[in-house]
């Protein structure tokens, strides 16, 4: 039996919806898109079934959880193939979603077990202490880059700790990064009432997070996006974790060992068509390295393949779709113009872009964090397969570019000497630093997330999600009433 059942993504009011193959352009499904009366009928339904939920024993939500990985791995080959056709992504990054998705369910499940309380010392008789208890009902909005894994991240947290949630996935990945989900948990035994899908756009979007029976938002997008989603949250006076964007600083130190090297950043810029927050978007190569790191990073852009990674074995597929390429090139077009050389890519067929390098990327930036100048591509996040390079001189210049960003997501240092690279990561303020490897990188045991324009500093993985949901009561106990002076 197929995990899917087509009659359940029909089942909202907010008109149907295609779920399209960036490839082909084929259709591959029909959903509906879920509008305000959706939203709201869900929030009613979930703050009514979660208050049940949070009264099951642990070991009951734990189960559930445990039972969702076995399942998402039962049903990897189905799971694959719509993450490969609805996201365009190559087989090996389906699979690392599943395994993810999968360890991010087992983590969440050891979370029923953690401690939830502590007790305190007070100055008077009575016991105090303070209790874990679930936020209620979470609101998840999650984006097209890794629909899997950045849904789950937070929906099986949040199910495991006794909340209920509300999942707006992207339309364009709909079905693997929402309706997978709920047949999932549904299987999985999860009562009915606790997990929504409501796919839809921005309406959808304020419609959830404005429902006062949403209590906590969890956010994974754009920066700009991400500036609304926390405005209106605070409006409504609740907590938004946003997870952000990133232009991320790659620095390859005088002492790199550029055949081990090339691999990595290569990963850093082309993974999934460089359609993930973490992705490197500056190269900051040490002089005496530059030209010839240039020359072997475009030789192996030039050896990638791209195309349809459903039927063809590739290194790239499509990016998402024609919106999203006509940024990347004409950001890419705009930094040529103004004198950047491109030295590998910077063409493409339908929508499929060529993993690009440019050279001398940034060099009359301007100043300040995130200035544009000469070179659109180094200067802001391209969210696609281009990988800008600019030489330094000296460690402080090396800080200082690093620097020169508004965001604060992921740092990668390539060099022979790791005890002079945890030196210079202290300098440079970041909320993941991978030393001798690239920015992509998650765990589910890791605490994830970044600084300044990168997110508010709310973490996502391991202990971190039982601060993200769960607030905290303190309670106190007493023998007798106590007396005060009238």
């Amino acid at each position: 039996m197929p995990l899917l059942d087509p009659k359940e993504r029909l089942s909202l009011n907010g008109g149907e919806a295609d779920a399209i193959e960036p490839a082909t352009g084929d259709v591959l499904d029909t959903f509906t898109l879920a509008g305000p009366s959706d939203v709201e009928q869900a929030a009613s339904s979930a703050a009514h079934a979660q208050r049940d939920w949070a009264r099951r024993p642990y070991s009951e939500r734990a189960a559930v959880l445990r039972r969702a990985g076995d399942l998402i791995q039962r049903y990897e080959p189905e799971i694959a193939e719509w993450i490969i056709r609805e996201s365009g992504s190559i087989r090996g990054k389906a699979d690392f979603e599943i395994r993810t998705a999968a360890e991010e369910c087992y983590e969440a499940a050891a979370l029923a077990h953690r401690p939830i309380g502590q007790v305190l010392p007070s100055s008077t008789p009575r016991l105090s202490y303070t209790t874990r208890v679930p936020a209620g009902v979470v609101g998840v909005i999650a984006p097209f880059n890794a629909p899997l894994v950045l849904g789950v991240r937070s929906v099986a947290p949040a199910l495991a700790l006794g909340n209920a949630v509300l999942l707006k996935p992207d339309p364009r990945t709909a079905i693997c990064g929402g309706h997978v989900l709920s047949a999932v948990f549904a299987e999985a035994g999860l009562p009915e009432g606790l997990l929504h899908v409501l796919p839809g756009g921005a309406e959808t979007g304020q419609a959830l997070i404005a429902d006062p029976r949403v209590r906590v938002v969890s956010f994974t997008g754009s920066t700009a996006a991400g500036r609304s989603v926390g405005a209106l949250a605070a409006s409504h006076l609740k907590r938004a974790h946003l997870e952000l964007g990133g232009n991320s600083a790659f620095l390859v130190l005088e002492d790199a060992d550029l055949d081990a090297a090339m691999s990595t950043a290569a990963w850093a810029s082309f993974f999934h068509q460089g359609q993930v927050c973490m992705t490197a978007g500056r190269h900051l190569v040490h002089a005496s390295l530059y030209d010839e790191y240039v020359a072997r990073l475009a030789e192996k852009a030039d050896a990638l393949a791209v195309g349809d990674p459903f039927r063809e074995q590739v290194h790239l597929g499509p990016v998402i779709d024609r919106g999203q390429l006509d940024k990347i090139d004409e950001l890419v077009r705009s930094s040529a113009e103004a004198g950047v050389r491109v030295a590998a890519g910077g063409t493409h067929h339908d929508l499929y872009y060529r993993p690009t390098v440019l050279a001398d990327a940034g060099a009359d930036s301007g100043s300040g964090p995130g200035s544009v100048g000469a070179s659109a591509a180094y200067a802001l996040e391209v969210f696609g397969p281009v990988a800008p390079v600019r030489a330094f001189h000296t460690l402080d210049e090396a800080v200082e570019l690093a620097n020169d960003t508004s965001y604060g997501l992921a740092l990668g240092i390539v060099t022979r000497d790791a005890a002079r690279a945890l030196d210079l990561a202290q300098r440079i303020p970041t909320g993941l630093v991978h030393i001798n490897d690239q920015t992509v990188n998650d765990e589910p045991v890791a605490a994830f997330g970044g600084l300044a324009d990168s997110g508010t500093g709310s973490r996502f993985g391991g202990e971190a999600n039982l601060d993200a949901f769960t607030e905290t009561r303190w309670t106190t106990v007493r023998a007798t009433p106590a007396a005060y002076p009238f």
